[in-house]
């Protein structure tokens, strides 16, 4: 069994509960949970499955612990790591800011050799934009919008990790 390490940030509690929700359904023996402001560089790179969990905050910015570790977040190797990214974002108060934080932190990812698995559809969502966007109908990873769409939380992460299994991320 592979271990897979999930990182995450929460201000709020929101992104924190979706965690909790994502480990029942993944279970809890083949994930190891990490709030991001503990975390470091030495820790992620322990893994080479790893989830990053998020808010996006205000104008495009990252959840307030992201945005602390940034600067050492950018210096990861990331060569031979598959990744998924989920957001939590506001698609109607912050619509052109909409779950930016996945964004932000794929494109390191990927500059940094990672591989980027569990890519989302956009149906369903209304937004003016989003650095969420990995291509032309789908977002880096799972978006969330716990203010507008609370009652599909748990059917989207439900769905995401039976991408994920399928995708060979992680094991049924």
């Amino acid at each position: 069994m592979v271990k897979t390490g999930l990182f995450w940030g929460s201000d709020t509690g929101m992104t924190e509960e979706v965690v909790e929700v994502l480990l029942d359904i993944i279970g809890c023996q083949k994930v190891d949970s990490f709030n991001i402001f503990n975390a470091s560089v030495q820790k992620i790179e322990q893994y080479n499955h790893l989830i990053f969990g998020l808010s996006t905050w205000y104008d495009g910015e990252l959840q307030s612990d992201w945005d602390e570790f940034f600067e050492q977040f950018k210096s990861i190797d990331f060569r031979g790591k598959r990744v998924a990214l989920f957001g939590l974002g506001d698609q109607e108060g912050y619509s052109e800011y909409f779950v930016d934080g996945i964004g932000i932190i794929g494109e390191v990812i990927e500059q940094n050799g990672g591989k980027i698995m569990g890519k989302w559809s956009t149906n369903g969502y209304e937004f003016e934009c989003s650095k969420g966007l990995y291509e032309e109908g789908y977002f880096f990873g799972l978006a969330i919008d716990e203010d507008n769409q609370p009652e599909q939380t748990d059917d989207r992460l439900q769905q995401w990790v039976e991408q994920l299994v399928n995708e060979g991320f992680l094991d049924k």
